[in-house]
């Protein structure tokens, strides 16, 4: 089950239906099984203080993931910042919730075991969020 929240920020245009479907797909095709998943979409301040609180970063991001797997279950927290995906979006030209479904992807690959610490990770990561943005 995928859940959506809103902290303190609305989320314009937003399709969860859409980002379900995506995301079901992107778990099933990783050979996982779907548990519980919530998204919760915030502001820069909300995720920051949890960055702070629960990372000791003391910088915006536009993502945390709290991991809550078991074997191939895959469950967790996804906290993405409505601001930062919109300030990204401006950035990297592209339209606001494409850069959500990427910001959203990521994470859930996350979940899935990618990494993306070493420069490696990073890339292979890149490719499988270019990859399930396709199917999105």
């Amino acid at each position: 089950m995928i859940d959506f929240e809103n902290i303190d920020v609305e989320v314009p245009g937003f399709n969860p239906e859409l980002f379900v479907l995506g995301l079901s797909s992107l778990i099933k095709e990783e050979h996982k099984q779907e548990g519980v998943i919530t998204v919760v979409f915030c502001s820069d301040e909300f995720l920051l203080e949890m960055n702070r609180a629960h990372l000791e970063h003391d910088y915006y991001t536009d993502i945390i993931t709290f991991d809550y797997c078991e074997g191939e279950l895959v469950s967790g927290d996804l906290f993405v910042s409505v601001d930062r995906v919109f300030e990204n979006s401006k950035n990297e030209r592209v339209e606001f919730l494409n850069e959500l479904a990427r910001v959203c992807v990521h994470g859930v690959l996350h979940l899935c075991g990618y990494g993306d610490k070493s420069e490696i990770e990073q890339v292979s990561m890149r490719q499988k969020e270019e990859y399930y943005l396709r199917l999105f």
